[in-house]
């Protein structure tokens, strides 16, 4: 079983960026990022395998980057040129088997607690 701790989250004026860490007990096979806006369903982000293959939502490319030091288990999320529209919890998310589309939260069976961004316009 993989445990998940999330942070970096804050508030941000729009234009600005943050970094999201996600400390896991271990390296699973596919890590990923999920953000929920109030009112609104969960959407997938980034998500990572470790194979290096890395998938991003429309939304977010050019702007996010997904990375992963496996040395510290940690997954990363790169944020910038933040928008009000990014407002969100972020999540992270696991797997330990390959995902075959990794923006999909029910392909994760872990998932952290969450950290809230909140950018300002």
């Amino acid at each position: 079983q993989v445990q998940l701790a999330e942070s970096g989250g804050g508030s941000v004026q729009a234009g600005g960026s943050l970094r999201l860490s996600c400390a896991a007990t271990y390296s699973p096979r596919c890590m990923g990022w999920f953000r929920q806006a109030p009112g609104k369903g969960r959407e997938g982000v980034a998500a990572l395998d470790s194979d290096g293959s890395a998938t991003y939502a429309d939304s977010v490319k050019g702007r996010f980057t997904i990375s992963r030091d496996n040395a510290k288990n940690t997954l990363y999320l790169q944020m910038s040129s933040l928008k009000p529209e990014d407002t969100a919890m972020y999540y992270c998310a696991a797997a330990v088997f390959r995902v075959l589309v990794p923006l999909v939260g029910s392909n994760y069976p872990y998932w952290g607690q969450g950290t809230q961004v909140t950018v300002s316009s």
